[in-house]
């Protein structure tokens, strides 16, 4: 099995040969990049001014090889689902489609200076709970595991970019 990185209007380079690199570490799997894009905009709510997740993971999965593997989009819009004002990824349970955006990750969106290490951190992080969701890994109760459910962007930088003891156990049966 392997990971695959697809960049969706995303073009920080730096930030997306970092992401490759953690997620080789932490899922101890071959990280490549898939080359190939669709129009974001049918995925467009013009009242919301957002993009809906759910319908980019069904782009993603039309554009994507069948080999076994996992793939993750990985975006620079403002993602939603219907019922939230906004998401900072969304994942197929135990599938094979994950999507991640950098857009409410930034401190700028807040007021604050730009803080480069402080996004790069926070994507990476989304990215692997999102992934960790498609090898069926559900939300933690333990506040410092990178699968426990936040709400916030600054809520992330208090969980650990690894898994937890029993949430790796499940993730390493999962790779068998």
């Amino acid at each position: 099995m392997q990971l695959h990185i697809l960049p969706i209007h995303f073009s920080d380079k730096n930030l997306l040969d970092s992401l490759s690199v953690t997620l080789k570490d932490i899922f101890a799997l071959p990280v490549t990049f898939l080359h190939g894009s669709f129009p974001l905009e049918e995925g467009r709510d013009p009242i919301r001014n957002q993009y809906n997740s759910t319908w980019i993971l069904s782009q993603i999965l039309k554009q994507t090889p069948e080999e076994s593997g996992k793939i993750l989009g990985v975006t620079s819009v403002d993602l939603y689902v219907p019922v939230l004002t906004y998401v900072f990824g969304e994942a197929q349970l135990d599938g094979k489609v994950a999507v991640v955006s950098s857009y409410r990750l930034r401190d700028e969106l807040y007021g604050l200076p730009q803080n480069p290490e402080r996004l790069k951190e926070r994507l990476e992080k989304e990215a692997v709970h999102e992934l960790g969701h498609t090898f069926g890994l559900i939300h933690c109760r333990n506040p410092k595991c990178v699968m426990y459910s936040i709400t916030y962007a600054e809520e992330i930088d208090f969980k650990a970019i690894n898994f937890c003891g029993v949430c790796l156990s499940i993730l390493e049966s999962k790779k068998e």
